[in-house]
């Protein structure tokens, strides 16, 4: 179901998935089987998202982000995709995100650009992370930081 105020670009979208009102979804993204993608979400051109994702309202996915099957991802997370940003000048290649398989991330969460979340690892809400999150870990606070 692709809702009717959604601008939804991308032909790649599988089957049993949701996306809710006043998302936006570039026309390269690819989103797998089975994902609900919930009210406000910007997916851009080079994202890639795997089967039975969550992704609740207010979350953005920049160029590079992949996340993988079974991913939770809460609501105002923000991705970054650029160490060094400034208006106007874009990187030759924008840093690559992974986020594997089974990993949760918790609201209003920042994910610094470059990193690798670990299989099964869960992410405390308003974290900060700043390095790789390593599998069926847990990680919480301003820098993140395992438990």
């Amino acid at each position: 179901m692709i809702h009717q105020l959604a601008d939804v670009q991308s032909e790649k979208i599988g089957e049993n998935t949701n996306i809710w009102q006043f998302c936006v979804v570039l026309p390269n993204a690819e989103i797998g089987e089975n994902c609900n993608i919930c009210a406000g979400c910007f997916i851009e051109n080079d994202v890639k998202i795997g089967n039975n994702v969550t992704i609740k309202n207010n979350v953005q996915l920049w160029d590079g982000i992949e996340i993988e099957d079974n991913v939770f991802i809460g609501a105002n997370t923000t991705f970054t995709n650029d160490k060094y940003p400034r208006s106007k000048k874009y990187p030759d290649k924008f840093l690559k995100t992974i986020v594997k398989k089974g990993a949760s991330i918790g609201a209003n969460s920042t994910i610094l650009p470059g990193l690798t979340i670990g299989e099964n690892s869960m992410i405390g809400a308003g974290s900060v992370v700043t390095k790789d999150v390593l599998p069926n870990t847990t990680v919480v606070g301003n820098p993140a930081r395992i438990i």
